[in-house]
Protein backbone atom coordinates (compact mmCIF):
# COMPACT_ATOMS: atom_id res chain seq x y z
CA UNK A 1 0.00 0.00 0.00
CA UNK A 2 1.30 3.47 -0.90
CA UNK A 3 2.18 5.63 2.10
CA UNK A 4 3.55 9.05 3.05
CA UNK A 5 7.12 9.10 4.34
CA UNK A 6 9.13 11.39 6.61
CA UNK A 7 12.71 11.56 5.30
CA UNK A 8 14.97 12.29 8.27
CA UNK A 9 18.62 12.63 7.25
CA UNK A 10 21.98 13.69 8.67
CA UNK A 11 21.07 13.90 12.36
CA UNK A 12 24.74 13.99 13.36
CA UNK A 13 24.27 13.34 17.04
CA UNK A 14 21.93 16.30 17.59
CA UNK A 15 19.32 14.76 19.89
CA UNK A 16 17.42 18.02 20.45
CA UNK A 17 16.85 18.53 16.73
CA UNK A 18 15.85 14.90 16.24
CA UNK A 19 13.29 15.01 19.03
CA UNK A 20 11.76 18.19 17.59
CA UNK A 21 11.34 16.55 14.18
CA UNK A 22 9.92 13.33 15.63
CA UNK A 23 7.34 15.37 17.52
CA UNK A 24 6.34 17.08 14.26
CA UNK A 25 6.12 13.74 12.45
CA UNK A 26 3.86 12.30 15.15
CA UNK A 27 1.59 15.34 15.16
CA UNK A 28 1.05 15.10 11.40
CA UNK A 29 0.23 11.40 11.27
CA UNK A 30 2.93 10.56 8.73
CA UNK A 31 2.82 6.82 8.13
CA UNK A 32 6.46 5.83 7.58
CA UNK A 33 9.88 7.13 8.58
CA UNK A 34 13.13 6.71 6.69
CA UNK A 35 16.26 7.55 8.66
CA UNK A 36 18.65 8.47 5.88
CA UNK A 37 22.07 8.05 7.46
CA UNK A 38 24.81 9.89 9.33
CA UNK A 39 23.01 9.53 12.61
CA UNK A 40 25.66 9.09 15.29
CA UNK A 41 28.66 11.20 14.21
CA UNK A 42 28.22 14.13 16.56
CA UNK A 43 27.87 15.15 20.19
CA UNK A 44 25.21 12.66 21.40
CA UNK A 45 25.78 9.43 19.47
CA UNK A 46 24.40 6.97 22.01
CA UNK A 47 21.28 9.03 22.68
CA UNK A 48 20.49 9.38 18.99
CA UNK A 49 21.06 5.70 18.23
CA UNK A 50 18.84 4.69 21.16
CA UNK A 51 16.08 7.02 19.95
CA UNK A 52 16.06 5.84 16.34
CA UNK A 53 16.25 2.18 17.38
CA UNK A 54 13.03 2.71 19.32
CA UNK A 55 11.23 3.73 16.12
CA UNK A 56 9.32 1.64 13.62
CA UNK A 57 11.45 2.96 10.75
CA UNK A 58 13.54 2.09 7.73
CA UNK A 59 17.26 2.76 8.01
CA UNK A 60 19.74 3.81 5.33
CA UNK A 61 23.43 3.77 6.21
CA UNK A 62 25.53 6.88 5.65
CA UNK A 63 29.27 7.19 5.24
CA UNK A 64 29.66 8.45 8.82
CA UNK A 65 27.65 5.49 10.13
CA UNK A 66 29.94 3.10 8.29
CA UNK A 67 33.01 4.82 9.71
CA UNK A 68 31.72 5.10 13.28
CA UNK A 69 30.78 1.41 13.15
CA UNK A 70 34.43 0.50 12.56
CA UNK A 71 35.88 3.43 14.52
CA UNK A 72 37.94 4.79 11.61
CA UNK A 73 37.36 7.79 9.34
CA UNK A 74 38.33 6.41 5.95
CA UNK A 75 38.01 9.29 3.46
CA UNK A 76 41.31 10.37 1.95
CA UNK A 77 40.60 14.08 2.42
CA UNK A 78 39.40 13.76 6.02
CA UNK A 79 40.82 16.25 8.50
CA UNK A 80 42.31 15.10 11.78
CA UNK A 81 39.48 16.42 13.93
CA UNK A 82 36.94 14.43 11.88
CA UNK A 83 38.78 11.23 12.73
CA UNK A 84 38.90 12.29 16.38
CA UNK A 85 35.12 12.69 16.45
CA UNK A 86 34.65 9.35 14.68
CA UNK A 87 36.74 7.51 17.26
CA UNK A 88 35.09 9.35 20.16
CA UNK A 89 31.60 8.45 18.90
CA UNK A 90 32.56 4.82 18.37
CA UNK A 91 33.80 4.66 21.94
CA UNK A 92 30.43 5.80 23.28
CA UNK A 93 28.41 3.17 21.48
CA UNK A 94 27.93 -0.42 22.52
CA UNK A 95 29.07 -3.25 20.27
CA UNK A 96 25.41 -3.90 19.52
CA UNK A 97 24.83 -0.29 18.49
CA UNK A 98 27.84 -0.34 16.20
CA UNK A 99 26.63 -3.56 14.62
CA UNK A 100 23.25 -1.89 14.11
CA UNK A 101 24.94 0.99 12.26
CA UNK A 102 26.99 -1.37 10.13
CA UNK A 103 23.92 -3.40 9.24
CA UNK A 104 21.72 -0.59 7.96
CA UNK A 105 20.71 -0.81 4.30
CA UNK A 106 22.57 0.97 1.53
CA UNK A 107 19.26 1.88 -0.13
CA UNK A 108 15.54 1.50 0.62
CA UNK A 109 12.69 1.48 -1.90
CA UNK A 110 9.17 2.30 -0.71
CA UNK A 111 5.84 2.80 -2.50
CA UNK A 112 4.83 6.41 -1.87
CA UNK A 113 1.35 7.79 -2.37
CA UNK A 114 1.14 9.73 -5.62
CA UNK A 115 4.76 8.98 -6.60
CA UNK A 116 5.04 5.21 -7.02
CA UNK A 117 8.23 3.47 -5.92
CA UNK A 118 10.76 5.92 -4.46
CA UNK A 119 14.43 5.15 -3.82
CA UNK A 120 16.03 6.44 -0.61
CA UNK A 121 19.83 6.58 -0.41
CA UNK A 122 22.34 8.54 1.65
CA UNK A 123 24.43 10.32 -0.98
CA UNK A 124 23.71 8.62 -4.32
CA UNK A 125 22.30 5.20 -5.25
CA UNK A 126 25.81 3.91 -5.96
CA UNK A 127 27.84 5.46 -3.14
CA UNK A 128 27.38 6.68 0.42
CA UNK A 129 29.83 9.58 -0.02
CA UNK A 130 29.40 10.73 -3.62
CA UNK A 131 28.61 14.43 -3.96
CA UNK A 132 25.59 15.82 -5.79
CA UNK A 133 24.41 19.37 -5.11
CA UNK A 134 21.62 21.60 -6.36
CA UNK A 135 23.93 22.93 -9.10
CA UNK A 136 25.85 19.81 -10.14
CA UNK A 137 25.82 19.43 -13.93
CA UNK A 138 22.73 17.60 -15.14
CA UNK A 139 24.73 15.20 -17.30
CA UNK A 140 26.86 14.26 -14.29
CA UNK A 141 23.80 13.58 -12.15
CA UNK A 142 22.21 11.57 -14.97
CA UNK A 143 25.33 9.39 -15.06
CA UNK A 144 25.07 8.84 -11.30
CA UNK A 145 21.49 7.60 -11.78
CA UNK A 146 22.24 5.26 -14.67
CA UNK A 147 20.57 1.92 -14.06
CA UNK A 148 18.23 3.22 -11.33
CA UNK A 149 14.68 2.04 -12.00
CA UNK A 150 12.85 4.60 -9.86
CA UNK A 151 11.88 8.07 -11.09
CA UNK A 152 12.23 9.73 -7.66
CA UNK A 153 15.41 9.58 -5.58
CA UNK A 154 15.68 10.96 -2.04
CA UNK A 155 19.16 11.72 -0.74
CA UNK A 156 21.10 13.74 1.83
CA UNK A 157 24.83 13.94 2.60
CA UNK A 158 25.43 17.56 1.51
CA UNK A 159 23.17 19.03 4.23
CA UNK A 160 21.32 21.50 1.95
CA UNK A 161 17.80 20.90 0.68
CA UNK A 162 16.87 20.90 -2.98
CA UNK A 163 14.28 19.47 -5.34
CA UNK A 164 15.46 19.26 -8.94
CA UNK A 165 14.53 17.57 -12.19
CA UNK A 166 17.17 15.51 -13.98
CA UNK A 167 15.67 14.47 -17.29
CA UNK A 168 12.52 12.56 -16.42
CA UNK A 169 13.68 11.94 -12.86
CA UNK A 170 13.32 13.92 -9.67
CA UNK A 171 16.16 14.17 -7.15
CA UNK A 172 15.29 15.51 -3.70
CA UNK A 173 17.75 16.30 -0.94
CA UNK A 174 15.90 16.14 2.38
CA UNK A 175 18.44 18.38 4.12
CA UNK A 176 20.02 17.86 7.52
CA UNK A 177 18.15 17.57 10.80
CA UNK A 178 21.14 18.10 13.04
CA UNK A 179 23.82 19.98 11.12
CA UNK A 180 22.22 21.95 8.26
CA UNK A 181 24.02 24.12 5.76
CA UNK A 182 21.21 26.58 5.22
CA UNK A 183 20.69 30.31 5.60
CA UNK A 184 19.01 30.04 8.99
CA UNK A 185 19.16 27.53 11.83
CA UNK A 186 16.61 24.77 12.22
CA UNK A 187 16.04 21.06 11.72
CA UNK A 188 15.57 20.34 8.00
CA UNK A 189 13.75 17.28 6.66
CA UNK A 190 11.17 16.33 4.03
CA UNK A 191 7.75 14.77 3.67
CA UNK A 192 7.39 12.54 0.63
CA UNK A 193 3.75 11.98 -0.20
CA UNK A 194 1.26 13.26 -2.81
CA UNK A 195 4.06 15.70 -3.48
CA UNK A 196 7.35 16.64 -1.82
CA UNK A 197 7.37 19.14 1.04
CA UNK A 198 10.75 20.40 2.22
CA UNK A 199 10.34 21.11 5.89
CA UNK A 200 12.11 23.17 8.55
CA UNK A 201 11.33 22.64 12.25
CA UNK A 202 12.18 25.11 14.99
CA UNK A 203 13.75 24.01 18.26
CA UNK A 204 15.70 25.63 21.08
CA UNK A 205 19.08 26.14 19.39
CA UNK A 206 20.59 27.94 22.36
CA UNK A 207 19.71 25.07 24.70
CA UNK A 208 21.00 22.52 22.21
CA UNK A 209 24.26 24.44 21.75
CA UNK A 210 24.77 24.67 25.51
CA UNK A 211 24.25 20.91 25.90
CA UNK A 212 26.63 20.23 23.02
CA UNK A 213 29.25 22.42 24.67
CA UNK A 214 29.10 20.17 27.74
CA UNK A 215 29.04 16.88 25.79
CA UNK A 216 32.78 16.22 25.82
CA UNK A 217 32.76 15.68 22.06
CA UNK A 218 35.95 16.81 20.29
CA UNK A 219 35.46 20.29 18.82
CA UNK A 220 32.20 20.66 20.76
CA UNK A 221 32.38 24.45 20.51
CA UNK A 222 32.46 24.23 16.71
CA UNK A 223 29.44 21.91 16.73
CA UNK A 224 27.57 24.29 19.01
CA UNK A 225 28.38 27.27 16.81
CA UNK A 226 27.22 25.41 13.71
CA UNK A 227 23.82 24.86 15.34
CA UNK A 228 23.20 28.54 16.08
CA UNK A 229 25.03 29.98 13.04
CA UNK A 230 25.12 27.36 10.28
CA UNK A 231 27.28 27.53 7.17
CA UNK A 232 25.29 29.31 4.46
CA UNK A 233 23.71 27.36 1.63
CA UNK A 234 25.81 29.11 -1.02
CA UNK A 235 29.06 28.51 0.87
CA UNK A 236 28.23 24.83 1.31
CA UNK A 237 27.43 24.38 -2.37
CA UNK A 238 30.70 26.07 -3.32
CA UNK A 239 32.63 23.84 -0.90
CA UNK A 240 31.02 20.60 -2.06
CA UNK A 241 31.33 21.44 -5.75
CA UNK A 242 35.05 22.10 -5.21
CA UNK A 243 35.40 18.71 -3.54
CA UNK A 244 33.43 17.06 -6.34
CA UNK A 245 35.70 18.63 -8.96
CA UNK A 246 38.80 17.45 -7.11
CA UNK A 247 37.74 13.78 -7.13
Amino acid sequence: MDVSVAAIYDIHGNIDALDAVLKAVESQGIERIVIGGDVAWGPFPAEVVARIRSLDAHFVRGNADREVACGIAEADEVEGWVADVTEWCAGRLSTDDREFLAGMSETVVLPVIGMGDVLFCHATPRSDDEIVTAVSAEEDVAAVLAGVAQDAIICGHTHSQYDRAVGTRRVINAGSVGLPYEDRPGAYWAVIGDDVTLRRTEYDYAQAAARIGRSGCPDAAEFAGAITSPMSRSSAIELFEARRAAR
